[in-house]
């Protein structure tokens, strides 16, 4: 049953505590939240209104769900004020040890990328997809974000870019580049700018031989960071860049080495090659200089 208000206000402020579950979040947080532009003189009287209807609609949830036969002190411990806890100085959402969707997408991603750290690139792929199969829609969708809101919606936002970067170099490591075509021209459609998605995309295009196309994706890029910021592409990116014009370049003519993420070269071959001879640098993989939980991938 849902305890979601149809009114804006307390919709927010349940947002907020339900965002710092089970932890107390100051009446100066929660002010700051509803009223960015300052308080009115009202504000604790309407704080405390808009806390009063949130427990009638939880205490019409408990209602609803009530064991049959409920164990002894389980009204006391389920009640609406022992959930919405009034607490010195401020409020607590007291979840009871249940489900919090935040929490499960962050100890899925934890899982995955202590699988990435130890080279298990199967159970990354796997528990990476699990957190990010927990998303629906946007953070917090229909709920007027105050400040507080806002930055944690772009906490959520930076964790699951950060969760989609490496379930992709995951699945790159598995050779599945073939299947990520059919994802990542919508995601570098979404996030225009985000250099290792394009990176990815690159890479997977680049493996499937085309390469042209993947020349497109990083003039498309250029182009976009060039008119939204006056910026460049990183020195990684153009490395990338220059690898996929060396092989476009040296196409039909001699074949490549292919470097795998271990960092083993494997060595040109062809009617045209002779021993030793210097052949364009190709990654399976592509690993952007960025602050990341785990190292994954092979250097580019």
């Amino acid at each position: 049953m849902s305890i979601t208000p149809t009114a804006a206000a307390p919709r927010q402020l349940l947002a907020l505590l339900t965002a710092n579950a089970d932890q107390v979040v100051p009446v100066t947080v929660l002010t700051e939240e509803l009223w960015p532009s300052g308080a009115p003189r009202a504000a604790r009287a309407e704080l405390q209104g808009y806390i009063a209807e949130l427990r009638v609609l939880i205490a019409r949830a408990l209602r609803g769900t009530a064991p049959a036969e409920p164990a002894p002190g389980w009204a006391e411990r389920r009640s609406a004020d022992a959930i919405l806890v009034s607490q010195p100085g401020g409020y607590r959402l007291d979840t009871g040890g249940g489900l919090h969707d935040v929490w499960q997408f962050e100890r899925a991603a934890g899982a995955g990328y202590r699988a990435m750290e130890a080279g298990d690139l199967p159970r990354a792929a796997l528990r990476l997809g699990e957190a990010l199969a927990l998303w629906r829609g946007e953070p917090y969708a229909g709920v007027a974000a105050g400040p507080r809101l806002r930055l944690e919606i772009e906490r959520l936002e930076t964790s699951r870019l950060s969760v989609l970067d490496q379930w992709v170099e995951a699945q790159l490591g598995l050779g599945r580049h073939a299947e990520l075509l059919s994802e990542l021209p919508g995601l570098v459609a979404r996030y225009r700018t985000n250099e290792p998605l394009h990176a990815h995309l690159m890479v997977a295009l680049l493996r499937c031989g085309r390469h042209d196309e993947a020349l497109a994706v990083y003039e498309g890029l250029r182009a976009t960071l060039h008119r939204e910021g006056g910026m460049e592409p990183s020195a990684r990116l153009r490395r990338l860049h220059r690898s996929v014009l060396a092989l476009r370049n040296t196409a039909g003519r001699t074949a490549y080495a292919l470097v795998t993420g271990s960092g083993t070269a494997l060595q040109p071959h062809g009617p045209h090659v002779s021993p030793g001879a210097q052949t364009p640098y190709v990654p399976t993989q592509y690993s952007p200089a960025r602050h990341r939980l785990v190292p994954a991938g092979s250097p580019v």
